[in-house]
């Protein structure tokens, strides 16, 4: 039997990590559930190098936690949890915002392109969707800030998988999220000059209500 598929991304490490987040996403891995070492780097076919260093990145980002005693377990994330990093996110993206206001003005095409399939994810009550295309959504604007630290910044917070998680866990009915990135997209072609405060506002609104 051959290996699950590992996602195509830069090392070994990285393939690795995303394949162990997409199990803690996707639910084959519970909260509290321990993740085997042993286990993954058998599945995969790799060393148990690449997959300890995978699972200390993974550690790095608080969702799962190691102890000598009960080795990597699942964090038991609650709504607190969840919602820490959502006013660090709203920091960088008001900044993102501003930086890239001329851009997005000129073109939101880029915005538009996760819009549409929004809507339709909207309509079928696909969560795994509302999320690619929300975080692709936010993602695009801080690329067209053009600022390599605040891209970096951003994507080490594991954006896509916080928005995940929220939504997975703490979400028991879908909800729609279209129309409210579209109202974003507006305020850049209008150059809104409260458009940093306006997307600091929107992720503050995401954040899970405890």
């Amino acid at each position: 039997m051959s290996p699950p598929a590992v996602p195509v991304v830069h090392s070994l490490r990285e393939q690795i990590r995303e394949h162990i987040l997409e199990g803690i996403v996707n639910g084959r891995w519970q909260p509290g559930e321990r993740i085997v070492e042993r286990r993954i780097a058998s599945e995969l076919l790799v060393s148990q190098t690449p997959v300890r260093e995978a699972l200390r990145e993974l550690e790095s980002l608080r969702l799962i936690e190691s102890s000598p005693n009960k080795g990597v377990r699942v964090r038991e994330l609650t709504a607190a949890d969840l919602k820490e990093s959502y006013p660090v996110r709203a920091g960088l993206e008001q900044v993102a915002a501003e930086l890239a206001a001329e851009a997005l003005a000129e073109d939101a095409s880029a915005l538009d392109r996760e819009v549409e399939p929004l809507y339709e994810a909207d309509r079928r009550g696909d969560r795994e969707a509302q999320v690619r295309h929300t975080v692709a959504f936010h993602r695009e604007i801080v690329l067209a800030s053009g600022n390599s630290v605040l891209l970096h910044t951003w994507e080490s917070l594991g954006i896509e998988v916080w928005t995940t998680l929220s939504i997975r866990w703490l979400s028991p009915r879908p909800t729609a999220h279209a129309d409210d990135h579209a109202e974003l997209v507006a305020a850049f072609r209008r150059r809104d000059p409260r458009i940093g405060e306006l997307l600091r506002t929107h992720v503050l609104g995401c954040a899970p209500q405890i």
